[in-house]
């Protein structure tokens, strides 16, 4: 499959240098995006769980990689390059456990001319890496196996993950 540099909307055609898009133009809408971070947590760090939450010497785990989520979305323009800084309307983090897995689940809304994605997807991975360095204390055998966008709504066009 050949691809041309023209299908990068970061790389300017003409110049085939970087840059930010833009973006006025554009209409704005409502975009919404969702992603999801699962971390092989195993079963040392899993039979801390207690009431849906894992204590540690740091604090309660999964209310922290919350916290630290958010911050990311809020920062997600500081650490990707020529990502526009967003307005974000509503964070939201789902965590859930199955088996010696965390599953991080996060929302991200904006009425904006451009989308949300690497905000939910930043989120989600800020709020693994948390659950990782709260828990590596107790073990050091994590993997984070994913990141990755589940959908998108809002914008030119949706996506919903197979």
């Amino acid at each position: 499959m050949s691809t041309s540099i023209s299908q990068f909307s970061h790389i300017d055609e003409r110049t085939n240098q970087p840059g930010m898009v833009d973006v006025g133009d554009k209409q704005t809408t409502k975009r919404i995006a969702i992603a999801q971070s699962t971390i092989w947590i195993g079963t040392a760090v899993m039979a801390l769980l207690l009431d849906d939450e894992i204590f540690t010497k740091k604090g309660p785990v999964f209310q922290t990689a919350i916290i630290a989520g958010t911050m990311a979305v809020k920062k997600t323009s500081d650490l990707i390059p020529l990502c526009h800084p967003l307005p974000v309307d509503a964070i939201k983090f789902d965590i859930t456990t199955n088996d010696e897995d965390v599953i991080i689940t996060c929302t991200v809304s904006v009425l904006a001319k451009t989308g949300v994605e690497m905000e939910a997807l930043t989120g989600a991975c800020v709020a693994a890496l948390t659950v990782y360095d709260m828990c590596k204390a107790v073990s050091h055998d994590m993997v984070i196996k994913e990141t990755r966008l589940l959908r998108k709504t809002g914008g030119k066009s949706d996506y919903q993950a197979r």
